[in-house]
């Protein structure tokens, strides 16, 4: 699928690279369709590149590759949502942002995807032991996320 792309031009992305989410995002409810792309060979961090608006692109990771103990209570109608046949099916995602001088991640609305289905929903969590701008590391510790393919 050819998508056009702001920040990377126009880019030919696996059909399997794009993410549902039926319901939106908070704040984006007519972006529905995100391709998740890898920018370079070892990445921490991902670019998920709206296929609606070539503009609209967000910056995400596994957090548990910086909160090893990170929890997300997926419940039985977001199993079904998501067409999940067991919790292994999924993959949780955390958009990062760069504020005051260091990457952090919104922990209270994390994505969650179901890795067969590729549809996708965007959590709302209330837990108190995280924020939404959970620090992860200083911006001058480049990992891959300023690059273009």
């Amino acid at each position: 699928m050819l998508i056009e792309t702001v920040r990377f031009g126009p880019l030919e992305v696996d059909d399997t690279k794009i993410l549902e989410f039926p319901d939106g995002l908070l704040g984006f409810p007519g972006c529905r369709r995100f391709a998740l792309l890898q920018t370079s060979p070892d990445p921490v961090l991902f670019w998920m590149q709206s296929v609606d608006d070539p503009a609209l692109a967000f910056v995400v990771c596994d957090p548990l590759d910086f909160v090893p103990d990170y929890q997300v209570p997926i419940r039985k109608d977001d199993v079904e949502a998501l067409g999940l046949q067991d919790l292994s099916d999924c993959q949780v995602l955390v958009i990062v942002n760069r504020v005051d001088g260091a990457y952090t991640a919104n922990l209270l609305g994390p994505l969650v995807v179901g890795t067969q289905t590729r549809r996708a929903r965007q959590l709302v969590l209330s837990d108190k032991r995280y924020s939404t701008r959970h620090r992860l590391l200083a911006a001058s510790q480049d990992h891959a996320v300023a690059r273009s393919a």
